[in-house]
């Protein structure tokens, strides 16, 4: 079997891992040529491999090429799996730009009797209403009589050590039950689990209601840590009381700001089929991504309340943002509330500085933003007058960094203290 995998990021990369370690042929197909001779001399460029993990895949046969001349005729793939970005669009619906270039190499590689699957997220319909015109168009061949064609939710959660590939259950719905059982078959070899959707529709609506879930539920208790701050109450406290029901409740916490590609963006794609299909809101996302895109600014807005508090202004104060990732203990940027939350004390004059572990330089709209040397120093303007902690990476001393900060506001609930302050 030869496996052709189309986009080598977070998604790609780990299942074309899984590929090679079952001892299937593997070849990553990329736009960027970076990425594919990084790869082909074992340098990994995401959290989730190491460059170790990328050298024993090289030695196991993988191989990355930008050229998808090398990938016809003889050297066709059996399957393809589409596994490249889908971002919102400037109004805020699905680009499938990235989409639809992928299913065009997909279609030059398409040979009788082949399996192609999409994982990228994306709203139910695409596979069926956008790929499928597409392949067939441009191969001539018909989708479930020709080829197989079947829909497959990613489910890499980044930095996991406990769930990957093997061990997370794996969704597949097909445009017909044969389709099912190709993807199926092939997931099979690298999945312990696959769960049989009963179309791909119903597997891309998985994926959006898994992602709308978790949306709504840290919504819920962003918007309760604004008020409970009013009230004078410690939502911190009442959640992990809330957590001790063995029945009924699944505990979120508030934060900054939602991150990564999943919840800040997945939501939107099931909002917009809503919108253009049935002509009618879908409130409960909207409202959730209102609340949750709202957080930044609340972060800031406490900032200054809690600098007044000390008699001093947002205007000139020197703010230390520690963790500037989207997730613990990750590189991984996307998304990340830090860049908004950095933007907003900019324009409001603060003189900023940053300190992560995992990130070496940043910049926020094109502006370096110097690095402190250690969380706990107060950065390269001199002591901080205000030290927020956006994400509480493992290597942080959380108790040293609140014996020294001369005040901290933390959002992650992570830290008490006198001179502490939670979200």
């Amino acid at each position: 079997m030869h496996v052709v995998i189309i986009g080598l990021g977070y998604v790609g990369l780990p299942l074309a891992q899984e590929a090679v370690r079952v001892g299937l042929r593997v070849t990553g197909l990329d736009v960027s040529q970076a990425a594919v001779d990084s790869l082909n001399a074992g340098r990994s460029h995401i959290d989730d491999l190491s460059d170790a993990d990328i050298a024993a895949m090289v030695a196991g046969g993988f191989r990355a090429t930008t050229d998808l001349a090398e990938l016809t005729g003889d050297n066709a793939p059996n399957v393809t799996v589409i596994c490249v970005p889908t971002p919102l669009s400037e109004s805020d619906g699905p680009d499938l730009t990235a989409v639809k270039a992928a299913t065009a190499s997909a279609a030059t590689m398409l040979r009788p009797g082949a399996l192609v699957v999409l994982e990228s997220t994306t709203y139910p319909g695409t596979t069926d209403e956008v790929v499928r015109p597409l392949l067939e168009k441009a191969s001539g061949l018909t989708a479930g009589i020709g080829f197989h064609l079947a829909f497959s939710p990613e489910r890499i959660d980044p930095g996991n050590e406990r769930y990957g590939i093997r061990n997370t259950p794996k969704v597949v719905g097909g445009l017909t039950p044969a389709c099912t059982e190709a993807a199926a078959g092939f997931y099979g070899h690298v999945c312990d689990t696959v769960v049989r959707a009963k179309s791909a529709r119903e597997a891309e609506m998985a994926k959006l209601l898994e992602n709308t879930y978790r949306h709504v539920n840290i919504a819920l208790v962003n918007e309760m840590a604004i008020f409970c701050h009013e009230l004078g109450v410690d939502l911190w406290n009442a959640i992990d009381c809330a957590a001790t029901k063995p029945f009924g409740f699944q505990a979120f916490y508030p934060g900054p700001g939602v991150g990564g590609h999943c919840i800040p963006i997945d939501p939107n794609y099931l909002s917009y089929k809503v919108r253009a299909e049935l002509k009618h809101p879908f409130r409960f996302v909207e409202l959730a991504q209102e609340i949750n895109s709202r957080m930044p600014g609340y972060v800031v807005d406490r900032a200054a309340e809690l600098l007044n508090t000390d008699a001093k202004p947002l205007n000139g104060a020197k703010v230390l943002l520690l963790g500037v990732t989207y997730k613990k203990d990750i590189a991984d940027q996307r998304e990340s509330p830090a860049r908004p939350i950095a933007r907003k004390l900019l324009q409001r004059g603060a003189v900023l500085s940053y300190h992560d572990p995992h990130v070496a330089s940043w910049q926020v709209d094109g502006r370096d933003i110097p690095r402190a040397a250690s969380p706990a120093d107060g950065g390269p303007n001199g002591t901080a007058d205000l030290t927020i902690l956006l994400q509480a990476h493992t290597e942080y001393d959380l108790a040293d960094i609140a014996a020294k900060a001369h005040l901290l506001f933390d959002t992650r609930g992570k830290i008490s203290g006198d001179t502490v302050h939670p979200l």
